[in-house]
This record gives C-alpha cells, structure tokens and sequence, in this order.
C-alpha cells in the first residue's frame, strides 16, 4: 500500500500495479504493464482533535517536589 497525499480532499492508501478483471483484483499476469492499475482502497478522512488525557508533566513535576521531603524523612526516623 501506498499513501498518497491530496491537499483538497481525503487522502488515499492506494494499491499499485493491479491487474483488474471483472471488478476483482488479481496476481499480474505480465511484467509488460499492460491492464494494470492503482486502486484506492482507504480513504483516510482527517479526525477531530481530543484533548490529552493524562498530563505527565504535570505528575512528574509533583513527583519530583515530593521525593526529597520523603527522602529527608525517612532518613531522619532511621537515624533516630
């Protein structure tokens, strides 16, 4: 498959080189060339946008704030 771009309209993921007969697609019978053709087979419609879900850096930030206190207090319980 092949993807192929068009700025006005969905773009394709297109098949090369197929030997149509009868509306089916088939194994090419010849390396000439001849009746073979590039059928669309996806047309990729763009998607709506959604808003990320998870906010990592956000969660690593609070982490991150929150290791040293918990390294300073369990030092100090283990000292005591």
């Amino acid at each position: 498959l092949r993807f192929v771009y068009r700025s006005r309209g969905p773009s394709l993921l297109v098949a090369d080189g197929r030997l149509n007969t009868k509306g089916l697609g088939v194994a090419s019978r010849s390396k000439t060339g001849r009746g073979r053709a590039t059928v669309p087979i996806f047309l990729l419609v763009p998607q709506v946008r959604l808003p990320k879900r998870l906010n990592l850096d956000r969660d690593a930030e609070r982490a991150l704030d929150s290791v040293s206190g918990l390294i300073v207090a369990n030092w100090v319980e283990g000292r005591i």
